[in-house]
């Protein structure tokens, strides 16, 4: 079973790599958001099975990933919006951190239910949006 497990992650990140090669910011936004919900729920999961080191190895991930989230926020554009999105990541990075630190489903589930709403905010955005990035200056 862990060489089937192990095979659809390759391929996965294989088709992940190639997707990020010719799509737009907004879907890598979106790519990003998508993949920290998958390591939340693997890290829920490992949790229950009591595979501790593959949860804080799930929950790393998802902390480079708002990480990654944070440090693309354009804070002269986006302005308020992005003034809140950007404690809210903090916010949701140090919930990982208690997360991992007190093995802690509950803060996982915060988080999940925190990305789970800005994600559906940024998929519903007008394709006119999507297409136009903000002007700078």
């Amino acid at each position: 079973m862990s060489f089937g497990r192990k095979a659809l992650g390759e391929y996965s990140r294989v088709a992940s790599e190639a997707e990020a090669g010719y799509a737009s910011q907004h879907r890598l936004v979106q790519m990003l958001m998508e993949g920290f919900l998958s390591r939340v729920a693997a890290a829920k999961g490992q949790l229950e099975r009591k595979e501790i080191k593959a949860k804080g190895e799930s929950i790393s991930s998802a902390m480079a990933i708002v990480n990654a989230l944070k440090s693309s926020l354009d804070m002269n554009a986006g302005g308020e919006i992005a003034a809140n999105l950007d404690d809210l990541y903090g916010y949701m990075y140090n919930r990982l951190v208690d997360a991992n630190a007190k093995n802690d489903p509950q803060a996982l589930s915060e988080v999940s239910s925190l990305m789970s709403e800005i994600k559906s905010g940024w998929d519903a955005m007008p394709e006119q949006v999507k297409n136009n990035p903000v002007p700078s200056g």
